[in-house]
């Protein structure tokens, strides 16, 4: 007999989203286009395209906009992602979790 597991709240499985530029990357790549013409296309260096397209930059809504024209892909889809991203990034932050902890223990004393 197979035993189901039923996750409560404390058990979500947190997923990894994805960097904009993962997605834009293989967006490129289905539609055949090179990331030279791409960044041509948009006004953009191709340094700062290749470093969107490897997740070391963001992208801006400036060129996620530019990515609406020129694709025909929402901004919003792009800014969405990007910004799920950065949360997710926020909260692996140990750093940041330490202080947002002291800040909820200060709070709490409020």
């Amino acid at each position: 007999m197979e035993t189901k597991k039923i996750y409560g709240v404390n058990d979500i499985m947190p997923f990894e989203p994805t960097h904009p530029g993962e997605v834009l990357k293989e967006e490129l790549h289905i539609r055949g286009i090179s990331q030279k013409k791409f960044a041509e296309t948009i006004g953009m260096s191709y340094t700062a395209l290749n470093e969107i397209l490897n997740s070391k930059r963001s992208i801006s809504i400036e060129t996620a906009m530019k990515i609406e024209a020129a694709l025909g892909i929402e901004a919003q889809l792009w800014i969405g992602l990007q910004s799920d991203y950065n949360y997710h990034m926020a909260r692996k932050d140990s750093g940041l979790m330490a202080c947002i902890q002291q800040i909820r223990k200060m709070a709490a004393v409020l």
